[in-house]
Order: structure tokens, then C-alpha cells, then sequence
């Protein structure tokens, strides 16, 4: 007895066929972290909360650099680009649904053929006594085309175009990220360049009032002419600071300009470096909420997810393909009964497996690929993960050290710039010489300037922990 498989048992098969997996996906790994940042106090790793954490405005509060932040998440070009690739992905996410729709086609054709009396057509067309010796053929009607997933590969590529379209936008909060630190340490790096150049431009005036009381003594017959010049190179020196300075100030407002989106131009400053503060106490949290906060680590998860859907089509092309194809419409071999219903209605329904079989090769050759370049990204994901751990750790160290530094840096200022004063009281009542008062001078330029240095690099220093712990993008 012959057994049928009726539609409704077709229609199941398919869906049974459809939920099994021809690859099994690789989970996200879990990397080895350290219970705390190397270099991380007790008082920073107290609280499993984070700086992170922290809206960037609350975080960086002067209110110059906020509008130049502002202004760069909302004019930077590799921000623009990052939002036009978000939309990108938006349209191949929602046109990969359309994969499991039916492919139709409207097809309308007409021809007319003049066949040869020596051949088949044209003897049939003499027996059947036509009084034409061209074939006609119109015809009009509507294809259907349409692949089971039965392997799963059309699901895979909506978990590919889904992935990809979050990586854009995990894309888009690692720029701002970046942004947010960049422009940051761009602005301190201008505060610092403006105190340098003041203290160049006190220097100047220091020496001014050096070099007179040494002229003094020269015309006095006291001091050689030695005295006068070596004061004056002195002097030069520090005046030859001030355009130094005076460049890599515009400099640095033409590089903050421009990552604001802006053409070159001064950039306003309400404030000195010395009037920037932070928390004393920088929280960094546990080492395993960064994977969850940085965008980085978060693309390489996403990254993951693409190379188990691409493993997954890749597999399912080795296998048949069911395809099941129908047409209707109709047609006539004379125009004028073309549309001649229902004498000119046809119709066809057709299926068929397709497996590959010369191309088997080469496909499992695409598979062998797609899963070399999936364990790659399992490494690139442990990868991202170690190199944050590091900048954290890098970060703290940065910051703990310059502010051990910058105190030692202060004092050493304090006791130069006495130095001075002692000096110069000394030189004026002829206790003594001009190279005491000239090297103390040459001293406190050095260590005010290392000092502001030092400053900046703390400040710095703090504004990439906030980004390397994944802070920026809120």
C-alpha cells in the first residue's frame, strides 16, 4: 500500500527541519580577570560602582570645555560617519527579513519567429494547415520563487545583519568615548601651555629687573662685562619661551577646533589649570563590569556572534536546498485572444532539491574558513578584554604616581622660588654673586614649568581612566 506525504505533514517536516542547527555557535568566552586593578588602592576598588558610571557633564564640569565636547559629538565628521553607518545597517537589518518572503516577478513577453521549412516547426506548421508561416507567442504571469530554511541559513543572516547593526552603534559610543577623552586632554593640554607661558612671560620680567641692577654695578666698576651677558642670555632664554609657547598654544586651539568640528580658531577659556578639580577619591569598580561598559569589548562580543552566523551559512550551503517555484498567467499565440479567459489561463508548480556537488569542495573549504576566523575572534575578544584590564591598571598607576610626584614637584617650587627671593635680597645688599641669583632664576623657570607639566598629566591621566573604564558615552 503506496503512503503520501499530505501538505500538512510537508508543512511540519519543514518546521522540524527548520529548528535544527547544522553548527553549534561558540559561546562568548569568560577571560580570566583579577578580583582588582593592579595598582588600584583599597579606597578605589571599596565600591563595586564606577566613574564610569558618571554622565561625562557631571564628570568633566567646566563649562568651556562642555561646550567643546558639545560641539564634537555633534560636529566631528568620524561621528557623522558613525551615525550614517548606523543607518546603513538599520536597512540591511530590516531587508534581511525580507529573505523569508517569496520571491515573485511579473513577467510580460511577446515574440514572433519565423521557423525554417526543413524543421520541425515549420513541417507542423504545414501539416496543421496554417495559413501563417510565423509563430506567435504572448504571454503574461506572475513567477513565484521560494528556498525553505530548512538549514537555518536565512535566520542566520538575520542574526548576522542584527549583530552588525549593533556593532555600528557600539561603534558610535566608542568614537564619543574617544571623543570625550580627546577633547579633554586637548583642553588640558592648553591650560597647561597657558601657564607656561605666563611663567615664561614672569620669568622675562624677573630677569629685567636683574640685569638692571647688574648694569648698575658694571658701570659702578663692581661686576666684569661677563656678569651683564651672561644675565642677558639668561633673559633670552626665557623670552625665547614666550613664541615657543605662543605656538603650541595656537596650535593646540587649531587641533581642538578641528575635533570640535570647527575651522581654526581661538578657543575661550574661563579658567586657569590650577582651577580644575576631580574627586579625590576615583572609584574604578571590579574588573568584570567593563565588559559590559566598553564599547570595544562589546563590538568583539557582537563579533562573535556575526562569525557563529557566518559558520552557520556557510555549513547549511553544503546541504540540499529544497525550492519550490510556481507560475500562472496567461497565454496565446495570437494577440487578439491573449487575454481570452479562462481559455488562456496556465498554470505551473514545480519542486526541487538542489545539493552541490563539484562546488562541495570549495564550500567546505568556506566552512573550514568561517570557523578558523571564529576562533580568531574568540582570541580577539580575550584580546580586547586583557588590553582594557591594562589601560585601567596604567591609568591608576598614572594617577597615583603624579600626584606623589606634583606634591614633591610643589614643594621643590616653593623652597626655588625663596631661592630666588633670598638670592636677589642677598645680591642687592652684595652677599651675593650674579650667577647665585642667575642659576636660581634658570632653577624656578625649570620647576615651575615641570610642575604645570605634571599637573596636566595627572589631569590627563584621570580622563583616560574614565575612558578606559568605559565612561564617555552616557
Amino acid at each position: 500500500m503506496k503512503r503520501y506525504i499530505t501538505p500538512l505533514a510537508f508543512v511540519l517536516l519543514t518546521a522540524f527541519l527548520s529548528a535544527c542547527k547544522v553548527s553549534k555557535d561558540v559561546e562568548t568566552p569568560k577571560p580570566e580577570l583579577p578580583v582588582a586593578f593592579r595598582s588600584a588602592t583599597a579606597i578605589t576598588t571599596a565600591d563595586t560602582s564606577s566613574i564610569a558610571d558618571i554622565q561625562w557633564k557631571n564628570f568633566f564640569t567646566d563649562a568651556t570645555l562642555q561646550k567643546l565636547i558639545d560641539s564634537a559629538i555633534a560636529k566631528n565628521y568620524d561621528m557623522q560617519i558613525a551615525v550614517k553607518n548606523i543607518d546603513a545597517a538599520q536597512l540591511l537589518f530590516k531587508q534581511v527579513k525580507w529573505n523569508y518572503v517569496p520571491e515573485v516577478a511579473l513577467n510580460v513577453t511577446a515574440s514572433s519567429s519565423r521557423p525554417s521549412d526543413n524543421s520541425l516547426n515549420g513541417l507542423s506548421i504545414k501539416q496543421y494547415g496554417l495559413s501563417t508561416k510565423h509563430i506567435e507567442d504572448y504571454s503574461a504571469n506572475l513567477a513565484l520563487s521560494w528556498e525553505a530554511d530548512i538549514w537555518g541559513k536565512i535566520r542566520n543572516q538575520s542574526r548576522q545583519a542584527l549583530a552588525e547593526y549593533l556593532q555600528t552603534a557600539e561603534a558610535k559610543k566608542a568614537i564619543q568615548t574617544n571623543i570625550v577623552a580627546n577633547v579633554s586632554q586637548g583642553y588640558y593640554n592648553l591650560l597647561m601651555l597657558d601657564a607656561q607661558l605666563d611663567i615664561a612671560k614672569k620669568n622675562v620680567k624677573l630677569n629685567d629687573s636683574t640685569i638692571r641692577i647688574i648694569r648698575l654695578q658694571y658701570d659702578a666698576g663692581q661686576v666684569t662685562l661677563l656678569a651683564v651677558q651672561q644675565a642677558e642670555a639668561q633673559q633670552q632664554a626665557a623670552a625665547q619661551l614666550v613664541p615657543q609657547f605662543e605656538r603650541n598654544v595656537a596650535v593646540q586651539e587649531n587641533a581642538l577646533s578641528i575635533l570640535a568640528g570647527k575651522l581654526p580658531d581661538a578657543i575661550e577659556r574661563n579658567g586657569t589649570l590650577n582651577d580644575v578639580k576631580f574627586p579625590e577619591t576615583l572609584t574604578a569598580g571590579v574588573p568584570s563590569a567593563i565588559i559590559s561598559r566598553r564599547p570595544d569589548i562589546r563590538t568583539q562580543e557582537l563579533a562573535l556572534t556575526i562569525a557563529n552566523a557566518k559558520v552557520g551559512i556557510t555549513k547549511s550551503e553544503m546541504y540540499p536546498a529544497l525550492r519550490i517555484t510556481a507560475s500562472g498567467g496567461v497565454n496565446s499565440f495570437k494577440a487578439s485572444n491573449w487575454f481570452n479567459i479562462p481559455a488562456s489561463l496556465f498554470g505551473i508548480v514545480g519542486g526541487s532539491v538542489v545539493t552541490p556537488l563539484l562546488e562541495h569542495k570549495q564550500l567546505s573549504t568556506t566552512y573550514k574558513v568561517a570557523q578558523i576566523d571564529r576562533e580568531k575572534t574568540v582570541l580577539q575578544f580575550r584580546q580586547s578584554v586583557l588590553n582594557a584590564v591594562g589601560e585601567v591598571s596604567d591609568a591608576l598607576v598614572k594617577i597615583e604616581k603624579l600626584k606623589q610626584e606634583q606634591a614633591i614637584a610643589a614643594n621643590r617650587v616653593k623652597t626655588l622660588q625663596q631661592a630666588t627671593t633670598n638670592a636677589s635680597m642677598l645680591f642687592k645688599n652684595g652677599l651675593a654673586n650674579y650667577l647665585e641669583v642667575i642659576t636660581a632664576q634658570g632653577n624656578v623657570l625649570q620647576g615651575e614649568l615641570a610642575l604645570a607639566t605634571i599637573k596636566r598629566d595627572e589631569l590627563s591621566a584621570t580622563a583616560e581612566l574614565y575612558r578606559s573604564l568605559g565612561g564617555g558615552w552616557k
